[in-house]
């Protein structure tokens, strides 16, 4: 038996079809042959049969696993397992802790009044080129693979977003899953997944939207999906392609086009020419219009001057 989707414009059409017959049906107890003709007529018109043929698609291949960094620090009182980006933002963080506890190893042979600048030293100094000084204390510090669901998606080249009657359905059928122990408040609309939630650690309301669960019709023959996000009145970001959408930054465009190799030399380029610039503190990349550290951490170090003075 065949299911139309009624996600897709054949497959509502078939439904809207099915539901005028029936109501046909339902009023007059049978099929008038006149009135079915009437019905079937301009519906039929709908359709461009002469010159209908298989959509030319495009195949997406999965996107490659994201990398992260998973930092395990602990000591008699707690035991963290915190995710970073890359590794500096990772040591940073580590090294945050050790300069704050630096305290425990005055008096050491060896051991400066003040922590070094440089992270990898103070992190060598506190736990041990060996990580063995602190009998109580330890970290470890690797790279893992997110790996997702890995599917192909198969999208026309001639992408349209969904009709209205179609957005709506979807928005009927948004469905909530509240939060759990472990788990987060998550909004779900027609596949897109959109979390919300009280970040502790940050100090801020989180919004995550997952797009890796997106229905194929929601993406573009890019591989993305159109997106506009809105906080009060001020848009934020919008990729819509509708006409007076904002375009992103060049620096994010050639970022998002780049291997890791290239973004190293990307970003080297953008700090020297001063569109961006390097925390000091947790080694964040920033926008260059940023007045203080806008990494991912608490850092919100304000911005050095030309002299590496804190303004």
């Amino acid at each position: 038996m065949i299911i139309p989707d009624p996600n897709t414009r054949v497959g509502a059409a078939v439904i809207e079809l099915h539901e005028t017959v029936t109501e046909l049906e339902e009023r007059t107890g049978h099929w008038p042959g006149a009135d079915v003709a009437d019905i079937l007529s301009p519906w039929l018109k709908r359709f461009d049969f002469a010159t209908a043929s298989a959509p030319t698609v495009a195949f997406i291949a999965p996107r490659p696993p994201d990398q992260t960094w998973l930092l395990r620090r602990w000591d008699r009182h707690e035991d963290d397992v915190l995710l970073f980006t890359h590794e500096g933002s990772a040591l940073a963080e580590l090294a945050r802790h050790v300069r704050g506890s630096w305290d425990n190893l005055l008096g050491g042979e060896h051991i400066p009044d003040d922590p070094p600048a440089d992270d990898h030293t103070a992190v060598d100094l506190y736990y041990g080129p060996e990580r063995n000084n602190r009998p109580d204390e330890g970290y470890s510090l690797y790279a893992a693979r997110i790996n997702g669901a890995g599917r192909t998606r198969v999208v026309p080249l001639d992408f349209r977003f969904p009709e209205a009657d179609a957005c709506e359905r979807a928005n009927r059928g948004a469905v909530f899953h509240p939060g759990t122990l472990g788990g987060l408040p998550c909004m779900e609309v027609d596949g897109v997944l959109v979390f919300t939630y009280l970040d502790h650690e940050l100090g801020a309301v989180r919004v995550s939207i997952h797009l890796d669960s997106a229905p194929d019709r929601l993406v573009r023959s890019d591989g993305t999906v159109p997106l506009c996000v809105k906080v009060e009145d001020t848009v934020v970001l919008d990729d819509s392609g509708a006409e007076g959408a904002p375009r992103p930054p060049l620096l994010d465009e050639l970022l998002n086009a780049a291997d890791e190799a290239q973004k190293a030399a990307i970003r080297a380029a953008a700090l020297t020419a001063g569109v961006l610039w390097h925390c000091p503190a947790c080694r964040w990349d920033n926008p260059g219009a940023a007045t203080c550290c806008e990494g991912p951490g608490p850092c919100r170090k304000p911005k050095p001057d030309a002299e590496g003075i804190s303004v």
